[in-house]
């Protein structure tokens, strides 16, 4: 089994669709893309202990990384390395059934994730680093996710770094 996961959207490279003017023809600006990969994800704090289960979160948490591109400017890339992913809550051996349990207590098992970055456009670095992402007060503050998305706090995390570390960049 790999334990390499990885979940890559690539960019559109120019759009296909032109406007034909008495002068020629313009094209639309490249669209954005996020390209996320999980590195080492067998060494990460805490994921379910199911190699199924393991690989759903990596896969829901990449698709969710990928939507994100919609908030970049058109031709902005964002390369994304995730270096450690500790969900929320602590995860207890369920002996009775075939999933594990997840406990949310509020106290120091919040959600946090390391990230290395790297935002460019048109092959210049715009900005690049790393940071930590976490959310103390996750059981606190309202959560537009279901509560049948089991990444619902990991999610909105996630967002709200993008938010203030992206979002505005471009608007």
């Amino acid at each position: 089994m790999n334990h390499q996961s990885r979940i890559k959207r690539a960019a559109v490279a120019a759009a296909l669709s032109a406007a034909c003017l008495s002068l020629g023809t313009v094209a639309t600006p490249a669209s954005a893309a996020v390209t996320v990969t999980f590195v080492q994800p067998e060494s990460y704090r805490d994921l379910p202990f199911s190699p199924i289960d393991r690989e759903h979160v990596l896969r829901d948490m990449g698709e969710h990384f990928a939507k994100l591109e919609k908030a970049l400017p058109p031709g902005q890339d964002l390369k994304i390395d995730v270096l450690d992913f500790d969900m929320a809550g602590r995860l207890v051996p369920n002996f009775r059934a075939t999933q594990d349990l997840r406990v949310l207590r509020g106290g120091a098992d919040w959600p946090h994730m390391k990230v290395r970055y790297t935002l460019s456009a048109n092959g210049q670095v715009i900005t690049s680093g790393e940071d930590q992402l976490s959310d103390m007060a996750y059981l606190d503050r309202i959560n537009r996710y279901s509560d049948g998305d089991t990444l619902r706090y990991e999610k909105r995390m996630v967002d709200d770094w993008f938010n203030k570390k992206f979002a505005a960049n471009g608007k």
